[in-house]
């Protein structure tokens, strides 16, 4: 069985590569410069793509059991008005290209896996988020809405759709996760802003078992939010993290400081969705790290 993925080289593309590769699937990583992609396992080819286009790649489409959409610029930059276009664009093209390449595909996809992201909802406060809530007035609520959309022409075609709305995904590979962790490391670690705002969290491992799940189940269709089933607080996962570390957790860094030092990106870490994984739970999946602390523990 063949899975495409995009964004590929990514830190989630590449678990995921890393996870189907001894299963015996033929995983294609989609990058703009092969050159450069890290190592894979055997099983992993890495195919050249322009990321607007299915130029060059759309024959891999054909007959393929999935395409996993999570190509697009990072967030963590400033986000300048160049910067803010950059981002936008960089989904859209890339939802494009997988548009092309599954209408020109003789044996349609089984499934194409849409990325996005928690903060699509916008800040929340207290109240608790399911699929079911609207999309936020921000970048990111606009940003997610229009990403999401991008790939919504495959349905046309036949092809089934799941959405995946990512919280903090963690990882000691890379992502948000050891950002986190190192000011505790150096004994000045401590909560963000108020720490009252909610931190959608996904370990790794339950992230890639998440979107294996939703590539093989034919039910899956539309929305899902990939985070664990318990949220917390900032505060509280800061706790949790100088517990498990055994390292202070009261240093709180001033929101006025972070918005200073972040710009509007600040909105990342200072405003936050109790999301949780309602439609992944009506599914039947089950979480190996529904609880944070015992995450923490497995991965530090």
């Amino acid at each position: 069985m063949r899975v495409i993925i995009t964004g590929g080289t990514g830190l989630i593309g590449r678990a995921l590569a890393e996870s189907l590769a001894p299963d015996r699937y033929q995983v294609i990583v989609l990058s703009r410069h092969p050159a450069s992609a890290p190592p894979f396992p055997d099983g992993v080819q890495v195919v050249q793509w322009d990321a607007r286009t299915p130029n060059g790649w759309d024959h891999l489409a054909d007959g393929a059991k999935a395409i996993v959409n999570l190509a697009g610029a990072s967030l963590n930059r400033r986000w300048t008005p160049a910067n803010k276009q950059l981002i936008r664009d960089s989904r859209l093209n890339a939802g494009q290209a997988v548009v092309g390449a599954v209408a020109q595909a003789e044996r349609k996809p089984d499934v194409v896996i849409q990325a996005s992201g928690a903060g699509c909802y916008g800040p929340r406060g207290n109240e608790t988020v399911t699929e079911q809530a609207g999309f936020g007035d921000g970048f990111l609520g606009r940003t997610a809405e229009a990403w999401e959309a991008s790939t919504a022409a495959v349905e046309e075609h036949g092809v089934r759709r799941a959405i995946i709305r990512t919280g903090v995904v963690l990882s000691t590979e890379g992502g948000a996760f050891p950002l986190l962790v190192l000011p505790f490391r150096f004994f000045v670690g401590g909560p963000l802003g108020s720490g009252e705002q909610w931190l959608p969290w996904i370990h790794m491992a339950d992230h890639v078992r998440a979107m294996r799940f939703l590539i093989q189940d034919d039910t899956a269709t539309g929305p899902f939010n990939l985070a664990a089933p318990q949220p917390v607080t900032n505060a509280e996962f800061s706790r949790l993290l100088g517990h498990v570390l055994k390292r202070p957790a009261c240093l709180r860094v001033p929101g006025f400081a972070v918005r200073l030092a972040l710009g509007e990106m600040s909105t990342v870490v200072l405003d936050g969705q109790r999301a949780i994984p309602q439609r992944l739970h009506n599914l039947g999946f089950e979480f190996s790290f529904p609880e944070p602390e015992p995450a923490l523990r497995d991965l530090l």
